[in-house]
């Protein structure tokens, strides 16, 4: 097995401070609704989208007429990282979209994640775009990681005439036949209609869904494990555990090879799903996308922890001239991102953009290579503000930051723990500003302001 070549899909944050760390909550926090409905509004016709090079509406997911709907998705993945990404034709006319991330130690334990793409007549946002917008969502963050295990994003044809796309794939997994191996698959998560919760979208209510899981192989422990990470994590959401769980979607396919497999998605067994299921009324104004993002980011915790994400420090700090990955050992390599390309001579720990712009680094350390987020990186000169042109107090604080802006210029402000985390952050040209502190924790922080001329960093205490 070889990996791809990198083909660098930079998701940039535009903040001036530190970027995010890639822990599995940060991970989970970088789960964007906001991705989630245009894809699912793309997906079920509601809003165009650029494929093939072109803008399209995607009209039909129908098994008969979903090729531009394959090439979409396959298309998006394409842009990740660390991804191999092909068909996998099984009949005339279906195909599965099969996205490979091998892992860095064990590439031979598999852990799939997986919904189906076609439907049975148009629009049917909940059936099934939510589902697969939801794995391009997690490949889009996890692409960028390195993992000890490997992650397939699998995107099924043909389910809703017979499980057929995820029935092929199991086969030839299990397939032991004319010396073949069979597939090391440990865990199968299958979303299927994620997006409907019976209370208004958005707002506070019993938020159930459904894990269905059979006394298969070790099912029973990918339960566990998810409800493990519903205890461990904050979540808006409500497990109703179904054993024996339904047959009638394609994680039932691995059952059927003794393979170890759940079904995610919106309760059923509680008769909270879709009224509008199988019609044309299935649409993107019913879906609660808060709901779907929860859920969203439960099968992430789940993936990233058992893939075992490897410790590479992806992370960079900024200052007002440098930016510096937080990666100790390895090679570096800076990247343009508002070009897509690598930056010539750019390969040290640190870099100090001569432009304005937005910048990552690429870092390999022990055979991991890792894309940090960008950062947006204005070019400033080395002066910081005078006493008589920017005061930050009371020091320390405890409900409010207040900033006596004397320049009566634009200034932007960042709030950032001392691990980097931003927790705040403004910009205006107020001679005097406050900012909100009361709800947050306790600790150490660093006020980073900036104009276009200067910038400094202020340490406040929050009691």
């Amino acid at each position: 097995m070889s990996n791809k070549i990198l083909n660098s899909f930079l998701f940039c944050v535009l903040a001036f401070g530190f970027s995010q760390g890639q822990t599995i909550e940060d991970l989970m926090n970088q789960v964007s609704t906001a991705n989630l409905q245009t894809s699912v509004a793309q997906l079920s016709g509601e809003q165009s989208a650029t494929i093939n090079g072109s803008t399209q509406t995607i009209t039909s997911r129908v098994h008969s007429n979903n090729d531009l709907a394959a090439d979409y998705i396959k298309e998006h993945l394409e842009t990740m990282s660390n991804l191999t990404v092909e068909f996998q034709d099984f009949n005339t006319t279906g195909k599965n979209v099969i996205a490979t991330q091998f892992g860095q130690s064990n590439p031979d334990d598999i852990y799939i994640i997986c919904a189906h793409y076609d439907s049975v007549t148009t629009y049917c946002a909940d059936d099934n775009a939510t589902g697969v917008a939801a794995v391009m969502e997690i490949a889009r963050l996890l692409s960028n990681q390195c993992a000890d295990n490997t992650i397939v994003y699998a995107l099924w044809d043909e389910e809703e005439i017979g499980l057929r796309g995820a029935n092929y794939y199991a086969q030839q997994a299990a397939d032991e036949t004319n010396g073949n191996t069979r597939d090391n698959i440990l865990g199968v998560i299958n979303m299927d209609m994620i997006g409907y919760d019976g209370d208004a979208p958005g707002t506070a209510g019993d938020n159930d869904f459904d894990i269905d899981v059979r006394n298969i192989a070790n099912s029973i422990a990918i339960k566990d494990d998810l409800i493990s990470i519903l205890n461990t994590y904050s979540f808006d959401l409500n497990e109703i555990v179904v054993n024996p769980g339904t047959t009638a979607s394609d994680h039932s396919r691995f059952w059927n090879q003794g393979y170890s497999a759940v079904l995610v998605g919106e309760s059923w067994e509680t008769n909270d799903q879709t009224p509008d299921y199988h019609t044309s009324n299935d649409r993107v104004e019913d879906i609660d996308f808060q709901y779907m993002t929860e859920l969203t980011k439960l099968v992430l915790a789940y993936t990233a922890t058992k893939a075992n994400l490897i410790a590479v420090d992806n992370t960079v700090t900024q200052t007002a001239t440098d930016l510096t990955s937080n990666q100790a050992t390895g090679s570096y390599q800076w990247i343009n991102c508002d070009t897509n390309t690598p930056i010539s001579g750019a390969t040290n720990q640190s870099f100090t953009p001569s432009t304005n712009g937005n910048y990552a680094v690429e870092v390999t350390n022990g055979g991991c290579t890792e894309i940090s987020n960008c950062v947006n990186f204005s070019v400033l000169s080395n002066e910081e503000f005078q006493p008589n042109e920017i005061k930050v107090y009371p020091n320390p604080v405890k409900s409010i930051i207040k900033i006596d802006n004397f320049t009566e210029s634009e200034i932007d402000i960042t709030v950032n723990t001392i691990s980097g985390r931003v927790v705040k952050k403004t910009n205006s040209r107020q001679d005097y500003i406050e900012i909100e502190f009361d709800s947050t924790a306790s600790g150490v922080y660093f006020v980073n302001i900036k104009s276009k001329t200067k910038a400094s960093t202020f340490k406040i205490i929050k009691e």
